[in-house]
């Protein structure tokens, strides 16, 4: 699943090729996807990309005003194309996993670029959204505070953890709290604060809040310098390639040489090193574990 990081380097990959573009149409393949109906996609036609940002996982392309706001949910993407002149319908339910295309005007060479929303799988939860006010995504609405901004300080973590009984790895994955991290960042965020993903967030000391909020800015911050710069296809190799546990699982940690272990959920799985977050014990079950520490 797309997270801060790849989502912010698709906003600054986008602002760089959308940007003044005007849109000449947005086809929407998988219905299922288009989440808003009025106003109608249709009346993205005509309207020139002003700007393009960022909310929590939301893409939101603003457009003459009216936005168009992207979630990727976990088998989405984003495929930057240089020119859709030539672009054959696609037929809803076909094999290519396309969802939905947006034509952009042609640029100085005479090329027709945009973009392409597609998603594998059998579970479609890509949405789009066409608004003229972001907050009115029922999504966006509820995110919590962005890990990134200034006020994201040692004492807003404090008081987000303060008397929470929700282990530490949930507490970083709901959005409702802190927007932008999913499940592989999380993984990487205990990691580098040496915190196992059971350990109650209420538990947590001064010292230890102060290492986890290093550890958030500090990995997304990582993560989104080796993005920068990075074309829209090349994001997703680069976020495997950056990851020291998360579906590291049988490997060796590179910070202490212990195998990376597992604990698997019903749709999801976590890795951790039992050397550098549990005190060198496995965590045996997510339920049953008494490892806090």
């Amino acid at each position: 699943m797309p997270e801060l990081p790849e989502v912010e380097s698709l906003a600054e990959f986008l602002r760089e090729r959308a940007v003044g573009h005007t849109i000449l149409g947005v086809d929407v393949v998988a219905f299922s996807a288009l989440k808003t109906f009025d106003p109608p996609v249709t009346a993205l036609g005509g309207l020139t990309v002003t700007g393009v940002s960022r909310h929590g996982k939301f893409l939101d392309l603003d457009c003459d005003g009216l936005h168009l706001i992207i979630h990727l949910a976990r088998a989405g993407w984003l495929r930057w194309k240089e020119d859709l002149s030539g672009a054959k319908p696609v037929r809803p339910g076909g094999k290519s996993g396309l969802a939905v295309r947006v034509r952009l005007s042609p640029n100085e060479l005479g090329l027709a670029p945009g973009f392409e929303l597609t998603e594998m799988g059998t579970q479609k939860r890509l949405a789009v959204y066409v608004t003229k006010n972001p907050e009115e995504v029922p999504g966006v609405a509820a995110l919590g505070p962005d890990p990134l901004a200034d006020d994201f300080t040692v004492e807003a973590l404090k008081a987000i953890v303060g008397g929470n009984r929700t282990q530490i790895k949930g507490l970083l994955r709901d959005q409702k709290i802190i927007a932008g991290i999913g499940n592989a960042y999380s993984d990487e965020v205990l990691h580098a604060a040496k915190m196992s993903p059971f350990k109650i967030a209420a538990t947590l000391t001064d010292a230890q809040i102060a290492d986890l909020h290093e550890a958030i800015v500090t990995t997304l911050r990582e993560a989104m310098e080796r993005a920068h710069g990075l074309a829209a296809k090349d994001l997703k190799a680069e976020k495997k390639s950056g990851l020291r546990v998360h579906n590291r699982a049988g490997q060796a940690c590179d910070v202490c040489g212990d195998t990376i272990r597992e604990v698997s959920f019903a749709d999801s799985s976590l890795q951790y090193c039992p050397t550098c977050q549990t005190g060198g014990k496995p965590l045996a079950d997510r339920r049953m574990s008494k490892l806090l520490k």
